[in-house]
């Protein structure tokens, strides 16, 4: 698959957003749900980001990064569906941005546990917010589904750009690691 083609995929993937930008056009969840992730600067680095780590990976991590991501951030969504907010939200996310950007910049292989651990730990942030911006009369199933489908998308996407590009575009795939933590220190910062 070339680059051309990932970005045409991606593009797709946001068409459904542009036609349903205007209301009246009986959303019942699934489209706010994949907006969520690509809307928010925060979410789409920290979502590409795993992708991107996951595949500087080697065995089981190539995997169990997104995985993990996916399957806390669902959990942590249905938390806030029922109402948790964890302490310190907003800086936890922009944490995970500044966090993993770094993980990519400096290509780092932690033993798996640990991987495993601190994606979980920021995969829970992601997806308590999504949970607490549920949007009103809208399907908490169908909701979740669109930020689960469009999170999952975001993790291929990075993924495909590192297994993709020739091993010599490694040091730009570290740039945008770099790109992605002065993001999340900013934000942080913010």
């Amino acid at each position: 698959m070339t680059l051309k083609r990932i970005l045409g995929a991606m593009a797709l993937l946001l068409t459904p957003a542009i036609a349903f930008a205007h209301p009246g056009h009986g959303d019942n969840g699934l489209i706010a749900g994949i907006s969520h992730p690509i809307g928010g600067l925060d979410h789409l680095l920290a979502m590409v980001a795993v992708g991107l780590w996951a595949a500087q990976q080697k065995g089981a991590a190539r995997w169990a990064l997104p995985c993990t991501f996916v399957g806390t951030m669902l959990i942590g969504g249905l938390l806030g569906f029922e109402g948790l907010n964890l302490p310190a939200l907003e800086s936890g996310i922009a944490a995970s941005v500044l966090a993993l950007g770094l993980a990519v910049a400096l290509a780092v292989r932690p033993p798996l546990s640990l991987a495993v651990a601190a994606t979980a730990l920021f995969a829970l942030f992601h997806g308590v917010a999504h949970g607490l911006e549920l949007p009103d009369m809208s399907s908490p199933w169908a909701y979740a589904a669109g930020f689960v489908a469009a999170t999952a998308a975001l993790h291929a996407a990075g993924y495909a750009v590192v297994r993709i590009l020739p091993q010599a575009a490694a040091p730009l795939v570290r740039l945008a690691g770099a790109a992605s933590a002065a993001t999340g220190a900013w934000l942080l910062a913010g």
